[in-house]
């Protein structure tokens, strides 16, 4: 079989949501690094998809974006050893509903408080307003994940799948500008996460870069 390419950067957090898959899976990919050391790599991200956004996988002649639906293709082509998204479609559903709230209310939220300190970092106008809307909803979502959890070992109950690929680098990153503490079904949940090995390896592939994270990464966090 065709070894899959994965376009990709260790730092990223929607790159390592696309890690933990493969490597909850086991399956052998090439990475390449996207990175101004590797303007080829860089280069050919380009010809396939020209918004540049990433992961974006390559098997043969198939171009797939979005690490959603790159764990989708992982667990459609390896099913083995346990399945990601289950074969049950109401339970499909719900851990599709997680993996969106994960990447969108958790993630894509928190960027917007490092995008302000992006801004600072160049001298232009913070988004105040919009960094006030955004720890707001981090604290709405917090406290309704902290609800959701009471009870489950993984996102959607006891199997590990996707949703908990969202959920590791989401919540890695956004308790680094906006801990969760106070929500304790919430913290115990992230330590379950971080203990697992396919996270635990996606973290310490990231390592080496965190000073890269703008404003500096935390010392009082893992």
């Amino acid at each position: 079989m065709t070894t899959p390419i994965l376009y990709a950067h260790p730092f990223s957090s929607y790159s390592q949501k696309a890690f933990i898959a493969f490597y909850e899976k086991d399956v052998p990919f090439e990475l390449r690094v996207l990175e101004p050391s590797n303007p080829q790599a860089g280069a050919e991200l380009a010809a396939i998809w020209p918004l540049g956004k990433f992961p974006v996988l390559r098997v043969g002649d198939l171009s797939l974006w979005e690490a959603t639906i790159v764990v989708e293709w992982l667990d459609q082509a390896h099913p083995d050893p346990a399945r990601l998204i289950p074969p049950d479609p109401a339970a499909a559903l719900q851990v599709r509903k997680f993996d969106r709230i994960f990447d969108n209310y958790v993630m894509n939220t928190m960027q917007v408080i490092v995008n302000n300190r992006i801004r600072e970092m160049q001298s232009n106008p913070r988004d105040e307003y919009g960094e006030v809307l955004a720890r707001a909803t981090l604290d709405k979502v917090y406290a309704w994940l902290d609800g959701e959890l009471a009870g489950r070992t993984w996102a959607t109950g006891e199997a590990f799948t996707l949703a908990d690929c969202a959920a590791a680098p989401s919540l890695f990153y956004a308790d680094w500008v906006h801990p969760f503490d106070g929500h304790p079904n919430l913290r115990a949940y992230y330590r379950r996460l971080r203990e697992r090995p396919s996270v635990d390896r996606a973290v310490e592939g990231g390592r080496p870069y965190r000073h890269y994270f703008p404003g500096g990464a935390p010392t009082d966090r893992d």
